[in-house]
């Protein structure tokens, strides 16, 4: 046999009827001490800085990739490993 409940109830009722605290003020308390923070650094932030550091670990990652290819593809020219390469 199989039943089935709809029950209509907003997020806060279905948290007090489970046990569930509230966390609702908690919640705004950590996102306003986000926004203050962000607020009191975002002056010191220089763009070009930001980039360069998000370019760097962009670079650093395509090696990575690259890196990670050529030994695959190295793998695929000797699948039994008996340390000759096919050519």
């Amino acid at each position: 046999m199989k039943v089935t409940f709809d029950i209509e109830c907003t997020p806060e009722e279905a948290r007090a009827f489970l046990g569930l605290p509230d966390v609702q003020p908690l919640n705004d308390f950590m996102v306003e001490q986000m926004r203050k923070r962000v607020e009191a650094n975002i002056h010191s932030m220089q763009p070009e800085e930001i980039l360069k550091s998000w370019s760097s670990v962009g670079v650093h990652a395509q090696d990575q990739f690259m890196k990670l290819m050529q030994s695959a593809a190295q793998a695929s020219l000797n699948p039994f490993n008996t340390g000759k390469t096919d050519k």
